[in-house]
């Protein structure tokens, strides 16, 4: 049992675990991974300072960039994950029978490590006969691929390390080039408060590359500093602004359980503060 671990959001600010199991530990030249299990969030992914992913509140990160591209898009049967290690992405995905998944990951240590320590996060994805995995580079992947995809969620650390690539006007331009006619790619973009450049960037080239290019949010308690934005982009005309009744009949066709989601939200995650408008103006 530990006292006090800090996740730094800004020189003056942040948030820290108190009282924390330390489970896992490994640090390298590249990187600082700890995994902490506390009682307010469960078991805690931190890399190099910043929370990843937790199991209390995973659920509404996992559940946003799955329902609501596809559920926007109405006829979803291939989708590719780029990133989304840990597993939660694909099982969100894969809770559509219909749908197959195609995942790539860079490393596969992150896999292994996900299927040890964080069961509680991606489920029985992993043995899925709907995933196919690929240990890969995702930005060459979507380079060099010649498959089509109805949906790319890139589910991916900031823009910093190995994760920069993923934030490139170039990797934008490839994940549409390999997107199927009224295809989706959305994207995380950090806390809008704290990483404005992170959204801005992103979301002015997906307009210089897409019809449509905005973002929509969710709150997610471990993510502080305010709504996290998840990028939007498609070719298809109005799909940032379906009629909840039509996102409705989509949704209860499915049966799924959901804990966050539902048509309203999807329809609401599209309203943007001011604040946040202007930084994608």
């Amino acid at each position: 049992m530990n006292n006090l671990l800090k996740e730094s959001i800004a020189p003056d600010w942040g948030q820290y675990f108190e009282k924390y199991t330390l489970v896992f530990e490994e640090k390298s030249d590249d990187q600082h991974l700890i995994l902490i299990d506390t009682e307010s969030y469960g078991r805690v992914l931190i890399l190099d300072g910043y929370v990843q992913v937790t199991e209390k509140d995973n659920f509404i990160y996992h559940e946003m960039l799955t329902h609501v591209p596809v559920l926007s898009h109405g006829n979803c049967k291939q989708v590719l994950i780029i990133g989304g290690g840990d597993g939660g992405m694909a099982k969100e995905v894969l809770k559509y029978p219909e749908i197959e998944v195609t995942m790539v990951e860079i490393d596969r240590a992150v896999i292994d490590f996900s299927k040890k320590y964080l069961p509680g996060i991606c489920g029985n994805a992993f043995e899925s006969d709907r995933l196919d995995l690929k240990i890969a580079d995702g930005a060459l992947f979507v380079q060099q691929t010649d498959q089509k995809f109805d949906i790319i969620i890139v589910d991916s650390t900031d823009p910093h390390g190995p994760g920069e690539v993923l934030f490139t006007r170039e990797f934008y331009a490839n994940c549409k080039k390999i997107l199927s006619e009224g295809g989706i790619l959305v994207t995380q973009n950090g806390i809008p408060f704290t990483q404005e450049d992170e959204l801005r960037k992103s979301v002015t080239y997906f307009r210089e590359l897409f019809n449509t290019g905005t973002c929509y949010l969710a709150d997610i308690p471990s993510y502080i500093g305010g709504p996290m934005a998840f990028g939007f982009a498609t070719d298809a005309v109005g799909l940032s602004n379906l009629d909840k009744n039509l996102l409705e009949d989509r949704f209860d066709s499915t049966n799924i359980k959901t804990l966050y989601y539902n048509p309203a939200v999807h329809a609401a995650s599209f309203a943007l503060p001011n604040y946040i408008k202007e930084i994608i103006a």
